[in-house]
């Protein structure tokens, strides 16, 4: 045993060891930094400008999310800043409320490459229609996109609702209303899927009726917009493409 009061030859040489192993550790970590160039963050792609160019990166979105391919683009830090004080999304996309529908993942966009619009079976009224035309009428965006998708909950619970004659409870009754063209074109022809069939002319006519409307019309004739009408496939992460698309 060592005389008290001073310390353990064994604590002093292992102290000595750790300190030095510390010492060691932080010049190598130094000289490391020094010499390993920081990395450099590479400029995002220009936004597409055209309705083409605009459809075909957002449906190669898709095609990555349908295979499992996913980019992720523009969802780090330096993209936030980026976008932080000014946008330029290069589309617009109408859907559904669909907890299974989000339209940044399935067509594996990020921040800045969308304006996005949800409502319950696409429903459409005058601010809808208003927010869909911002981004067209204010900055130029070239896409819209209505996406319906499949075994839709919203167009289910107001097909059966008119088809009995009774009214959504509350203001669900707002979304039965705004789907009552949908639903009176369904019940002329309601195919062996009648929910299915109207959500495909839900789709339709609401991209008709963008693509004609007094504001929105002009550009889509002149060709620096296009207004498509698509249709999710849960099973698959599909988009089905219906009408519109830019050639």
């Amino acid at each position: 045993m060592e005389p008290a009061g001073r310390p353990a030859r064994r604590a002093v040489l292992t102290g000595g060891l750790a300190a030095a192993a510390a010492t060691a550790a932080a010049v190598l970590s130094g000289c490391s930094s020094a010499s390993s160039p920081k990395a450099v963050t590479a400029a995002p792609p220009e936004p597409p400008s055209t309705p083409k160019a605009a459809y075909d990166r957002l449906m190669a979105g898709n095609e990555r999310w349908v295979s499992g391919e996913l980019e992720h683009p523009d969802r780090d830090p330096e993209r936030r800043e980026l976008v932080a004080q000014a946008q330029n999304p290069y589309g617009v996309v109408l859907s559904c409320i669909d907890s299974r529908v989000a339209p940044e993942l399935i067509f594996d966009t990020g921040l800045g490459d969308l304006y996005v619009l949800r409502t319950g079976g696409q429903a459409v009224g005058p601010v809808v229609t208003g927010s869909v035309e911002y981004g067209p009428m204010t900055g130029g965006t070239p896409l819209v996109m209505v996406l319906g998708h499949q075994r839709c909950g919203a167009i289910e619970a107001a097909y059966k609702a008119m088809k009995e004659g009774r009214a959504l409870p509350g203001n669900l009754q707002a979304i039965a209303k705004a789907l009552q063209p949908a639903y009176e074109e369904t019940a002329k022809s309601p195919g062996k899927d009648p929910v299915d069939t109207m959500t495909r002319n839900q789709i339709r006519i609401t991209a008709d009726s963008l693509r004609a409307n007094a504001d929105l019309g002009p550009l889509v004739k002149k060709g620096s917009l296009a207004v498509v009408g698509a249709y999710y496939w849960l099973d698959t992460g599909r988009v089905e493409v219906l009408s519109g698309a830019p050639s």
